[in-house]
């Protein structure tokens, strides 16, 4: 892109026919099954001589083309013009031009671009970018390796653009090298396709909106939606069916999550709005919220018992949680129309309990949050892509709002605190119970029916840590390490590969807690697998939890593309 207008202007004829002695073809072969179907709008960011430009006209899309050089738009305008192609004076980061344009388009095309790009703008130029692009679209990227400095050129990397994608909702779909056409020696090209992911029913649209171009006086938006997605993601059990194709949340879950969520900001003193300094100034950090910020966030979780003081703190804190949640970000994310998005519903509240157990009957008492369905159904499956471009965007917000206060905060201190907290890869009571299966008689590894010793077990995570992090007692499996380790390894079981595990993994759960003399340890293993298996009505039968996490093993493969292991080659383990 010509960002040094002094730079191209001087040269812009030798510039231009440097650039138009590689065919457009060519140049832009890496491409070419990527460009949407006839008709689409596409936008040539830093056109240059307008090669890339007159070869999209002639292939039938209408093209804007932003230059910021007058030199080079002027010899654009005359040796490419085309009726099809819109030349326009516009930079980045700003694009102003082009948004005030009101266009949304099919493709984006950055060609040697990139470089141009000041890294401190690169993180607004790539949000522009976006705003600019319909669901499903494509912003192809081409990164120019070495740069020159002296052309006002900066490093690039493939990892920023990925990175920037993810915090943005979009994800990388290809990428390839390339050499440069132009016959530079030592000069090698790196081409990337950022898609925006779509579902077709207009939800991720919405949730970009939010996220991206809402009005906002505080980060309550985006702790809400993002709030949502958590449960979406790993609770989606809690969700029951709602009226008018929405699904109904316990609105104690929500305000536990949220509580979850700002406690670790709050205690770095992160401003959530622009008056804000820590615990100041926000409605629901009230006696409650405060007695609570020295309870661990890994105590706040499903399952746990809160009693005396303790309890009556908790049940403070959700309750001015909810209330606050639903003055505030439920009731101003709305349609155009101005109907709430999240509409909410309570009850009369029972009398602060003795004793708090986080389960099903205290959290559903807080009343009921309505999602639709296919915002639902949108961060269910796309989670993994929403909640970067939340943090990112939350955490711009806080940045922007200490800025006027004067305050510069640390930025690892800050990444430290957007961390979403859950329990660590803990395996000690998986262990446990298998080793007290073996003193008892044999325990066989569930994947390749071997007999297990004490030197030899090892603890699978059925659904890999790495791809989603649930230490929930269902997903802990005995297993030989050898085949964990070198065989299986970070891969998620294809349904064939469970199945012939069946009666083996049904047997564990029995033998070690449905069925065991520790009743609290059966209590935890059918909550868990409540709370994270959707579609298990009876989690109480070991048939009914394997069909459930056979389902919920189909929606994570289709839902993050998680590498699939048949099973094939335990045997040779």
């Amino acid at each position: 892109m010509a960002e040094s207008g002094d730079w191209y202007g001087a040269r812009v004829n030798e510039v231009a026919a440097r650039y138009d002695s590689a065919a457009a073809e060519s140049i832009n072969q890496w491409l070419r099954d990527l460009l949407p179907p006839l008709p689409a709008l596409v936008l040539d960011v830093g056109a240059g001589s307008g090669r890339d430009s007159r070869w999209l006209a002639s292939l039938g899309y209408e093209v804007v083309a932003v230059e910021p050089s007058p030199a080079m738009r002027g010899f654009a305008s005359r040796w490419h013009s085309d009726p099809a192609i819109r030349y326009l004076p516009d930079r980045l980061p700003e694009l102003t031009k082009t948004l005030g344009c009101g266009i949304s388009f099919d493709f984006i095309l950055l060609n040697a671009v990139w470089m141009h790009v000041a890294p401190k703008d690169r993180q607004r130029a790539f949000r522009k970018l976006v705003t600019l692009l319909k669901p499903r679209g494509v912003i192809a990227v081409t990164l120019r390796d070495p740069v020159e400095p002296d052309r006002d050129m900066y490093p690039v990397t493939a990892t920023e653009i990925a990175r920037l994608a993810r915090q943005h909702g979009a994800f990388v779909e290809r990428e390839s090298e390339g050499d440069d056409l132009l016959g530079r020696d030592g000069v090698r090209w790196k081409q990337l396709a950022v898609r925006l992911p779509d579902d077709g029913t207009g939800a991720l649209p919405l949730i970009r909106h939010v996220i991206l171009a809402d009005s906002k006086s505080s980060t309550y938006k985006l702790a809400l939606l993002r709030v949502l997605g958590r449960i979406a993601d790993g609770s989606a059990g809690w969700a029951r069916e709602g009226k008018d194709d929405h699904v109904d949340l316990p609105l104690g879950l929500v305000a536990l999550y949220w509580v979850r969520l700002f406690k670790p900001l709050l205690v770095r003193g992160l401003p959530q709005t622009p008056e804000n300094r820590g615990l100041e100034g926000l409605g629901f950090v009230r006696s409650g919220f405060r007695q609570l910020m020295n309870v661990s966030n890994l105590d706040l979780r499903i399952g746990m018992r809160f009693s005396g003081a303790r309890s009556r703190a908790l049940h403070d804190a959700l309750r001015n949680a909810r209330d606050t949640i639903m003055r505030m970000p439920a009731k101003y994310m709305t349609y155009h129309d101005g109907i709430a998005i999240f509409p909410c519903e309570t009850k009369p509240m029972r009398r602060v309990p003795a004793d708090s157990v986080l389960d099903a009957p205290y959290l559903w008492c807080f009343g009921r949050i309505s999602v639709p369905r296919h915002v639902w159904q949108a961060l269910q499956r796309y989670n993994v892509w929403i909640e970067p471009a939340l943090v990112a965007e939350w955490a711009r917000l806080m940045t922007t709002y200490a800025s006027r206060q004067g305050r510069k905060l640390d930025e690892a201190g800050l990444s430290q605190a957007m961390i979403w907290s859950e329990p660590g890869r803990e395996t000690q009571v998986a262990r446990e119970q298998a080793l007290h299966l073996m003193r008892a008689g044999t325990l066989r590894c569930v994947w390749s029916r071997q007999p297990l010793t004490p030197t030899n077990l090892d603890i699978d995570h059925c659904f890999p840590w790495s791809a989603w992090p649930c230490s929930d007692l269902w997903n802990l499996l005995p297993v030989i390490r050898r085949v964990n380790r070198h065989v299986k390894r970070d891969r998620l079981p294809s349904g064939a590969a469970l199945l012939n595990a069946r009666d083996r993994i049904v047997d564990w759960w029995s033998a070690g807690y449905l069925c065991g003399q520790d009743r609290m340890l059966g209590e935890r293993f059918t909550l868990e697998a409540t709370a994270s298996l959707p579609t298990l009505d009876d989690p109480e039968d070991p048939d009914e939890v394997f069909s459930a996490v056979s389902l919920q093993g189909l929606r994570l493969s289709n839902d993050q593309q998680i590498p699939r292991w048949d099973g094939t080659d335990v045997q040779s383990a």
